[in-house]
Parts: C-alpha cells; sequence; structure tokens
C-alpha cells in the first residue's frame, strides 16, 4: 500500500439555506425542473429536522459538514460541470467522455427523491497516490462511502476551496456498466486543467472533468466519500 499523509483542511460548507440560494443562483433548480421554492423549503426543513445549520460550520457532521444534492437523475454531470469556476474560467468535461452521464451510483443508494443531504464529506487527500481498487476496501472498512460524480460537483460548486492545484479527488462511486454486465475500467475524478493536450491553453486552471482508470494511482487525486445520505 503507498505512504499515506494526513487529508488538508477543507473550509465547511455553508449552511444549507445558502446553499439552496447558491443553486438557485446557478440555475440548478431549472435544470432540475423544480421551483426555487421547493429547494429553498427543502433546505429549511432538513436543517430544521437535523439541526444542520446549527453552527457556521454547516454541522457537526464530519469534516465537511452536510452537503445539499440534487439527484443525478434530475441534474446530471454534463448540465452542473459547466457551472463550476475557477479563476473566472468555466467547468468542462474532457472531450473523451461524451458518455458521462451514464456513470451512475455503484452499489450506492441514493435516497428517492430531488433533494437529499451528504453528511461528513471528505477529500480523501489520505489516500492520494493509491488505486481505487485499494482505496474502495478501506472506505468500505471505516464505514464510508465513495461520492459519486454529481456530489463532488455539487461540493467543489458550493465550496471551491475543496478542489486544490494537486489536491483533487475521485468519485469513485459512479461506475459506468457495460452490456455485458461487466464495469467499465474508467472511473470519474475532478481535479483542475494544466491547459495541455485537447483541453486547450485557454481552459488552464479550469475545473475539469475527467477519468482515470481504475487500477491506476495519481498522487494529485485523494478519493471523495462520504459519512452518510439522507433527508
Amino acid at each position: 500500500m503507498p505512504d499515506t499523509s494526513p487529508t488538508a483542511t477543507v473550509p465547511p460548507l455553508p449552511p444549507l439555506a445558502a446553499q439552496a440560494e447558491r443553486l438557485i443562483e446557478l440555475g440548478v433548480h431549472t435544470i432540475a425542473g423544480v421551483s426555487a421554492d421547493a429547494l429553498r423549503a427543502f433546505a429549511a426543513d432538513a436543517a430544521a429536522d437535523s439541526g444542520a445549520d446549527s453552527g457556521a460550520d454547516g454541522g457537526d457532521d464530519g469534516a465537511g459538514g452536510t452537503l445539499l444534492a440534487v439527484h443525478p437523475d434530475r441534474a446530471p454531470a454534463s448540465a452542473l460541470a459547466p457551472l463550476l469556476n475557477r479563476d473566472g474560467k468555466p467547468g468542462f468535461v474532457v472531450v473523451d467522455m461524451p458518455d458521462v452521464d451514464d456513470f451512475a451510483p455503484s452499489d450506492i443508494t441514493l435516497p428517492d427523491a430531488p433533494f437529499y443531504l451528504v453528511t461528513g464529506v471528505d477529500r480523501g487527500d489520505h489516500m492520494s497516490n493509491w488505486s481505487p481498487d485499494e482505496a474502495l476496501p478501506a472506505l468500505v472498512k471505516e464505514d464510508r462511502t465513495p461520492l459519486v460524480l454529481t456530489e463532488g460537483i455539487h461540493w467543489v460548486l458550493q465550496q471551491p476551496a475543496a478542489l486544490e492545484r494537486n489536491l483533487c479527488f475521485m468519485t469513485i462511486g459512479s461506475r459506468l456498466r457495460k452490456a455485458n454486465g461487466a464495469l467499465d475500467a474508467r472511473t470519474p475524478a475532478i481535479w483542475i486543467s494544466n491547459g495541455t493536450g485537447r483541453d486547450g491553453r485557454e481552459r488552464r486552471n479550469a475545473p475539469k472533468v475527467g477519468w482515470c482508470w481504475w487500477g491506476n494511482r495519481h498522487t494529485w487525486l485523494g478519493f471523495a466519500s462520504a459519512a452518510g445520505r439522507g433527508r
């Protein structure tokens, strides 16, 4: 197993009400086909039920606090990625991943609702330079589940500091299952473009949704995970 280092501190998430307003500002509610009032009401009710907004850090739900997520069936990765922004550069999906929205939750059950909460998000820096094949059983042993791609995008939308150069992350909760039932060898990740190759120089420093091989290690990619999901 590769050597590990402590996970760097990522600023906690904003309160749920502020997260709802951020999504409304970006037009995510329109993408999802729901009203702004419905999103605000969910955030308010969830905060009241869970106490998630009881403090400035968004609640005592782990390092990252509580994340408000829109179900990928309502707001797919291809629609969310361009809403990411870093240094004035919009996010994008790599050109050789036209099937990005076919990467679905694997062995993870998402709440059957337009909106849900993800608690205790963590970037998994201590697993940098591990392969997904090595990281997944370690997360399971810790009673954590990997983030799906859309959850990772939501996290960066709400807390841009979750994506740092040389400290980015994979979202191995999303996998693509082939027609024969086998899993595709790719796994999604979110990192920062160097503006090389097909990305184009104009995209240097832009947030990038791409993929990595399941068996490969990358020194700049951890494994984003959650403590739980629910209402």
